[in-house]
């Protein structure tokens, strides 16, 4: 199967741990996702996020600096045993946070989609969640 990888940076006007919360807090991730969300907050602990359409696990994470996961997607031509991996790195300076996302292992066929679903199911929601705070 051949593999794309997606790379987006998006800035955020607050603290780098409340960008980090956002994703790994699974109150404030359902908050702005409008779905059920499950998150361990374990490396190896697993997360379950828009009722099942994203599985996945925690690889590393370092509060408010870095998560690892590995992620699967309920999706038509997706594989089953098939995870991708984000890489989210977070780079605070003054009140604002650079989030890198570096999105690997991603079916070439999905790429595009997904690209567009970071920005509409995450950078959007998350900056408007952050303004509410």
């Amino acid at each position: 199967m051949e593999t794309k990888t997606i790379k987006q940076t998006v800035t955020f006007d607050a603290p780098a741990i409340e960008v980090y919360n956002l994703l790994m807090d699974e109150k404030k991730h359902s908050a702005f996702t409008g779905s059920k969300v499950k998150m361990s907050k374990k490396v190896k602990g697993k997360f379950n996020i828009f009722d099942g359409y994203i599985l996945g696990y925690n690889i590393e994470l370092i509060e408010g600096e870095k998560i690892v996961q590995g992620w699967h997607f309920a999706e038509e031509g997706w594989p089953d045993d098939h995870y991708s991996i984000c890489t989210f790195k977070f780079k605070q300076t003054d009140n604002k946070t650079k989030l890198s996302l570096v999105h690997t292992d991603i079916p070439a066929h999905k790429v595009e989609e997904l690209k567009q679903g970071w920005k509409q199911y995450y950078w959007a929601p998350m900056k408007t969640s952050l303004k509410e705070l």
